[in-house]
């Protein structure tokens, strides 16, 4: 009995040796296979991901694999190893699909950081600016959105009050790059975050650092396919657009002035009283009609009959 068993167990390791010996031979031929078609088809061998890679991801022998490739199409700083490309702990540093090749700008270099400055073409700068529930979309932009940036202050000039509002686009057509320290662009369920971070040239970065100590930065969504970049004029409470206001100072008399002398009999005392400016004009309070000379109108006061 004992010698059967000492059989039966030599028999069933020599069956799975043989059955190693198979599947190697199996897998070389099919790598020697896909080998010899890239040679006879003028193919290159590159390296390619086989599952989705996220910002951050480190790049393993099971996430990505060999696969041919046209020669005369290969793109520049593709790797042509599995060795060169996990080399020193290299992660993705943008999201990359399965079966897109590993190219050299989107994984990191040899310290194998994920840094969001590999993010930023040249050129470009990165700029953070404080949201919240109401002016982050209620949480709804997200890494890899482009929007709009408003800015809401009030109207400058000493007769002001606080409701004397106005609104201004700043900046249209804006990529978010991250929302507090989330970068990746598959995040795409809603959170409200106190940063943004916007990608855009220097001028626009000095503008915004201006723009968050004169009022309040807002974000607005908008479909990142649209081209036309719309109209961006000037709001105020008033609902008035596409000038410049302020309003002119309201000059009062001193409570410790001396009373002005009586009116004469049949003359006239103009009352000083607030007026609001539009366009360095003053505004028609009263009856008005506007007079169009090609494209440009000009609003002109009317007088009503009999003086009335």
């Amino acid at each position: 009995m004992q010698n059967r068993n000492i059989i039966i167990f030599v028999a069933a390791i020599f069956i799975a040796g043989i059955a190693v010996l198979l599947i190697n031979a199996y897998l070389s031929g099919v790598e020697e296979k896909a080998v010899t078609q890239a040679e006879e088809q003028r193919l290159v061998r590159i390296v390619v991901a086989t599952q989705p890679l996220e910002f951050g991801a480190p790049l393993t022998p099971e996430n990505v694999r060999l696969q041919n490739f046209p020669a005369g199409s290969v793109p520049e700083g593709a790797f042509r190893d599995i060795k060169q490309a996990l080399a020193n702990g290299r992660v993705a540093l943008r999201p990359i699909v399965p079966g897109e090749p590993i190219l050299a700008d989107k994984v990191s270099g040899t310290d194998g950081r994920a840094v969001l400055a590999a993010n930023i073409p040249e050129g470009m700068r990165a700029v953070s600016i404080p949201v919240g529930a109401v002016t982050g979309v209620s949480g709804f932009v997200r890494p890899g959105d482009t929007v709009d940036v408003l800015l809401t202050r009030k109207i400058p000039g000493e007769g002001a009050k606080a409701e004397d509002l106005m609104s201004d686009v700043i900046l249209q057509r804006v990529q978010v790059l991250a929302i507090d320290q989330i970068a990746s662009e598959s995040a795409t369920e809603p959170k409200v975050g106190q940063t943004a971070v916007l990608l855009v040239p220097p001028f626009e970065a000095q503008r915004l650092a201006v723009a968050g100590k004169l009022g309040t930065l807002s974000l607005a969504l908008r479909n990142v396919e649209t081209v036309d970049p719309g109209s961006a004029g000037t709001i105020t409470n008033r609902d008035v657009g596409n000038s410049r206001y302020y309003i002119a100072e309201r000059r009062q008399r001193a409570a410790s002035a001396q009373p002005a002398a009586p009116a004469q009999p049949g003359s006239y005392q103009p009352v000083q009283t607030p007026v609001a400016v539009v366009g360095g004009k003053p505004a028609i309070s009263g009856p008005s009609m506007t007079i169009y000379r090609g494209t440009e109108g000009e609003e002109y006061a009317v007088s009503r009959r009999g003086g009335k």
